[in-house]
């Protein structure tokens, strides 16, 4: 499950991978100094760890998306619910909805949803 887990730091970097793929990867050193203050390795270590779980490529210089951003997020959001809930969605739900009530907005996009997937 770890896989579907960024901290802050990962987040912030695959976000920009997200934004500005494909890229090679001295124009990302050089956005990750820009934005993040990075030095160039510690840009190449994450993209190592984010290359490794998956979520991108480096072929020849060239770093390129492999799992979108909502692909990465719908499975975080699967993995947990099956961690936490049991993979129960209603059971989710049930929790998420114990605390705080669902606008109308919120609701008809729930039942067209579930139309939807039926």
């Amino acid at each position: 499950m770890e896989q579907y887990n960024l901290g802050l730091v990962e987040s912030r970097f695959a976000d920009l991978v997200w934004q500005q793929a494909p890229l090679t990867a001295a124009e990302l050193t050089k956005v990750c100094e820009k934005e993040l203050g990075w030095k160039r390795t510690t840009t190449y270590t994450v993209l190592r760890k984010l290359i490794d779980r998956g979520l991108f490529e480096n072929r020849e210089g060239m770093v390129s998306v492999l799992m979108t951003r909502e692909d990465f997020y719908a499975r975080q959001s699967e993995a947990y619910v099956e961690r936490s809930f049991q993979g129960s969605l209603p059971g989710f739900l049930a929790a998420f909805t114990s605390r705080r009530r669902l606008s109308e907005e919120e609701v008809k996009k729930l039942r067209k949803i579930i139309e939807e997937n039926e």
